[in-house]
């Protein structure tokens, strides 16, 4: 049986007023999240496996070259959004009341091929300014010998790492924190609105600025739920990446309103 169209409602670009959010909302994203991904299963476990491959191409550079971790983080950090885009037009689709399909999810990025690129652009110089930015942590301030995969967590925890582990955490925090404040709802809104790429970028900093706790409690739950993935050889990023995803597209309709909404200062709470 062929799935119903559906139908584009992209807004235009300049209609983007970010909304005050409540503190339960984050919740509600990941249990829509869940939803979408049990409407949608074959899909979902498309990208899932795409997530859990990540995972273990992170893990064998751990093991191999525990210098580079850091690197490879960014990296995954940088590109796990755009992997996500087809998540956000399967959550599209559904929301829209159609069938997701699998071609469109994976060809959704096309409709705003110059924005997309421009993006991928400056997140590419994002990722490479972070990638060096770890060897000068570990150059700098790692001077106990580089360690082996067997050592790696006893090297690190000795008393005299402190300074590495302070500076390396508050690097990595700083630049994940400027990835999500930037994208965390600009790839739905390029995706949805044809939004170019500074629009989207700016709106999306604006959103995290507005709602600055509870953004910050959804990049927590972000990150932990990641973290405690990354389990028994990521596996869990089956499921976990596909739900994620999908909540981001709920994170974005409930963070960014339209022509008809009021400026952000004066949406209610």
């Amino acid at each position: 049986m062929q799935a119903s169209p559906v139908t584009d409602t992209r807004a235009p670009a300049a209609a983007l007023h970010p909304c005050r959010l409540r503190w339960n909302q984050p919740w509600q994203w990941l249990a829509l999240g869940v939803r979408d991904v049990l409407r949608a299963p074959a899909i979902a476990l498309f990208y899932g496996l795409c997530f859990w491959a990540m995972a273990l191409m992170m893990a064998w550079v751990f093991r191999a070259s525990p210098e580079y971790a850091m690197a490879m983080a960014s990296g995954c950090l940088l590109v796990g959004p755009f992997m996500a885009m087809g998540l956000y037009e399967v959550s599209r689709q559904l929301e829209l009341g159609g069938a997701p399909r699998f071609s469109e999810s994976l060809t959704c990025w096309e409709r705003n091929l110059s924005g997309m690129g421009m993006l991928v652009m400056v997140l590419l110089v994002l990722e490479m300014l972070w990638a060096r930015a770890a060897m000068v942590v570990f150059a700098v301030f790692f001077d106990t010998g580089m360690p082996t995969t067997a050592t790696l967590m006893q090297t690190l925890l000795r008393w005299e790492n402190w300074e590495f582990l302070a500076v390396y955490a508050a690097v990595g925090g700083v630049f994940a924190a400027l990835v999500f404040a930037s994208t965390v709802v600009a790839l739905p809104a390029m995706l949805d609105r044809g939004t170019d790429a500074l629009t989207a970028c700016i709106t999306s900093m604006r959103v995290v600025c507005l709602n600055l706790p509870v953004m910050a409690l959804w990049g927590l739950l972000i990150a932990a739920l990641v973290i405690l993935s990354m389990g028994w050889g990521g596996v869990f990023l089956l499921i976990v990446g596909p739900v994620l995803g999908c909540a981001s597209w709920h994170a974005y309709r409930d963070s960014v309103a339209g022509d008809a909404a009021a400026p952000a200062g004066e949406e209610g709470t």
